[in-house]
């Protein structure tokens, strides 16, 4: 009998609870799996089940074979799903972490059709205002914008995303238009606090020219959307990532300020541990993902109105 094969029928023994059981699963003969049973302890040299004609129990040493025997089939089946991922259809549970904004308006929607599609795939979708830690909490794919710091994952760009500053026609109209990054400090500015990174900091550059503005205001958020409805009532300037402005610009709502000038990337990412890279679910969702978002960024950045004195 092979390691694998006796790690198989140990687990299968246990999950039924009982030799005679076992037997009947496996087409054999009681005896047949008793004597499969003590080979197994004899060549181990520990006892790994307690047992009586209508019942068994896990000694010490059971309980530690137990536990290691089905971390250890469930790294092979993984494993086997890898191998065939090119060809075979996703199925399981697939766990995703998105952003609150992004991933209630975006994520969501693009996984309604992932699961319309392959309907044996179970998705939980996650949404917080903080990223989680991919290691250590129980996530198959997080959704994140713009660099990203820990080299042990693996990020696949889904979709390109810009940072744009704008404002409101009616503030603007009030207060005048920036016509360079250091006028920002003279204006109200709405600043979205996200994650522990230092906030009210903004970095502008054209060419090599690279300014970061502290800028102020009497508003500030870690909530994105609450931060949107803030610009468009009209209460100061926004940098806020151009998938959440683009419709407000092309309707006018909301005017681009400083188009001249960059600001950081915002590109979109599916980021995952590097032993789900070709996990069929994994590989399978990051590729709806890029095509969902290819086909609904259409005409998103066109027409932008930006404010010109």
């Amino acid at each position: 009998m092979s390691p694998v094969s006796e790690l198989s029928f140990f687990t299968q023994l246990v999950r039924v609870g009982s030799l005679a059981a076992t037997a009947r699963e496996m087409n054999l003969t009681p005896p047949a799996v008793s004597k499969r049973l003590a080979q197994m302890e004899q060549r181990l040299g520990v006892r790994l089940l307690n047992r009586t004609t209508r019942s068994i129990s896990l000694t010490a040493e059971g309980e530690t074979y137990l536990v290691n025997a089905q971390r250890i089939l469930g790294e092979i089946e993984e494993m086997e799903r890898q191998v065939s991922s090119s060809r075979a259809e996703p199925k399981g549970l697939l766990r995703v972490n998105a952003p609150l904004g992004f991933g209630r308006t975006h994520v969501g929607p693009a996984v309604s059709s992932f699961v319309q599609r392959y309907p044996e795939v179970e998705v939980q979708l996650q949404l917080s205002d903080r990223p989680i830690n991919l290691p250590d909490d129980a996530i198959d794919v997080a959704i994140r914008f713009g660099e990203l710091p820990d080299s042990r994952l693996i990020a696949r760009k889904i979709a390109v995303n810009r940072r744009l500053l704008c404002a409101a026609p009616a503030y603007l109209s009030t207060f005048g238009c920036p016509q360079t990054p250091k006028e920002l400090a003279q204006h109200n500015c709405i600043v979205l606090r996200q994650n522990d990174a230092a906030f009210g900091n903004w970095r502008l550059s054209k060419g090599k020219q690279v300014e970061t503005v502290k800028v102020r205001g009497g508003l500030s958020t870690n909530d994105g959307e609450v931060a949107l409805n803030w610009a468009l009532d009209g209460h100061g300037v926004l940098m806020r990532a151009e998938w959440n402005l683009a419709e407000h610009l092309r309707s006018g709502r909301l005017v681009e300020v400083l188009a001249d000038y960059q600001t950081p990337s915002a590109d979109i990412y599916a980021v995952y541990l590097e032993r789900l890279n070709l996990s069929a679910k994994v590989s399978f969702f990051i590729e709806h993902l890029r095509d969902f978002f290819r086909r609904h960024a259409d005409g998103r950045g066109d027409t932008l109105t930006t404010w010109r004195k």
